[in-house]
């Protein structure tokens, strides 16, 4: 059976009180048309909700003719031709097949420069059109569409998604800054491990919010995240090698690879911030307070029509088991988190870091060292060897006190050692004598 066009169905729907009546007398048709007229319309595909006196009527001799199928739109009468002149015709199929990469401006710069007449006022518009109808349009490989297929972790902790979304404006230190919220998904359970608005979307605030999921969720065996330079970063590749956790990078502006968070995003803005009072939000730390209690409270606490009307909570739970736990990296986590950095001890037994000079074990002169930072309280912790080994501690340079320090003295043993074998300067004494004694003689 034929499809009706819905087309034909809006205008049969507009003919409605005119179409149902069996038979007109003569003024009712004029008087019906202006009060359809007079009435507003959702006019599919327009941005127009009025319909003209002549419209309706023209509607109604088409459908009392032909019925509904006369309703429907015409397509044109020269749908398939063109109207760019053959020579120009030519000369875009060659523009075009010479580099099938080529733009529609490069092509249109092209075309114009040839001289052909009538190439200076030609559109882009007219040459895509053009290029449709021959086939062209598209550069080669692009109609390939990329394989995408809906999947699900078999055990929650398998794959985590870590992502940010641009967030509202809130009062940090006294002043009304941007906020960006920083999330992590376990994909069997949908279940958020960890989520908290930052000031920033740097490697430092990734981290942040990974090492609080870490703590309460477990350590994932995957992580899939953006591409960006904060999940780049040397730091956050560190760390997640150290806690065993293989990174998974998606493809530039693929936001399909993170679907599941992605649609997250929209209940949270749906669920969360569209119900948020921002009045009663006095800063950053009451945002997040509020946020948690929603997670907590509804979020986690709603069943999941992907997850057969189980919770997240509840399907993470079944899976408590399958959860790799933090284990032998629970007593070492905040060593793991911190950031390190190559710096070579100065003669003076110092290194640099934030553009702070601290001294270290005064051995380590002229060895490269590992200089151990907490990156929150930007805080040199200590050395440690390239190996990880720790050297000894890192204080800031007091060059005052040092003035009244005692050096350590150290002893040369090689010129306290009672010498009996044969040197230079002897030989050249023993030389120099010898030359004497022979002028004398």
């Amino acid at each position: 059976m034929q499809q009706i066009h819905p087309i034909a169905l809006f205008r049969l729907s507009v003919l409605g009180p005119l179409a149902s009546r069996d038979s007109l007398i003569k003024g009712d048709l004029k008087e019906m048309v202006r009060e359809l007229a007079q009435k507003s319309y959702a006019i599919p595909d327009s941005r127009r909700t009025y319909l003209s006196e002549k419209t309706i009527e023209g509607w109604y001799y088409a459908w009392k003719r032909g019925g509904i199928d006369a309703l429907a739109p015409k397509p044109r009468s020269d749908r398939g031709s063109s109207k760019i002149l053959p020579a120009l015709q030519e000369a875009l199929i060659a523009a075009r097949k010479d580099n099938p990469r080529r733009s529609l401006r490069s092509i249109q710069k092209i075309v114009a420069a040839s001289g052909i007449a009538g190439a200076q006022s030609l559109s882009r518009s007219s040459i895509h059109r053009f290029l449709v109808g021959c086939g062209l349009n598209q550069c080669p490989g692009a109609a390939e569409p990329v394989e995408r297929r809906s999947y699900v972790a078999a055990h929650a902790g398998d794959i985590w998604y870590g992502d940010v979304m641009h967030g509202p404006q809130v009062c940090v230190n006294g002043k009304m800054r941007k906020v960006y919220l920083i999330s992590f998904m376990d994909d069997a359970s949908r279940l958020i491990a960890h989520s908290a608005f930052c000031t920033g979307e740097t490697a430092l605030d990734v981290e942040g919010v990974l090492k609080q999921a870490v703590l309460k969720r477990g350590l994932p065996s995957r992580l899939v995240i953006d591409n960006g330079a904060a999940y780049r970063a040397a730091t956050l590749q560190a760390i997640c090698a150290r806690l065993e956790i293989r990174l998974v990078y998606c493809r530039p502006y693929t936001p399909e690879g993170k679907g599941k968070l992605e649609r997250w995003h929209r209940t949270l803005r749906a669920g969360f911030l569209n119900e948020l009072d921002m009045d009663r939000v006095r800063d950053l730390f009451d945002l997040n307070a509020r946020l948690w209690a929603w997670l907590d409270e509804l979020y986690h606490q709603e069943p999941h029509s992907g997850l057969h009307g189980l919770t997240p909570l509840e399907r993470y739970r079944k899976d408590l088991l399958q959860v790799r736990p933090l284990g032998a990296f629970a007593g070492e986590l905040d060593a793991l988190f911190l950031h390190r950095h190559e710096r070579l001890v100065r003669k003076d037994g110092t290194v640099s870091y934030g553009g702070n000079r601290y001294e270290v074990p005064y051995q380590l002169v002229g060895q490269t060292v590992q200089v151990v930072v907490d990156p929150h309280k930007q805080l040199v912790m200590g050395v440690e060897s390239t190996k990880g080994e720790s050297l000894g501690k890192a204080t800031p340079l007091d060059t005052l006190a040092n003035n009244r320090r005692k050096r350590r003295i150290v002893t040369d043993a090689a010129v306290e050692t009672n010498r009996t074998g044969t040197n230079l300067v002897e030989v050249a004494l023993e030389q120099k004598n010898s030359r004497l004694a022979g002028r004398e003689v």
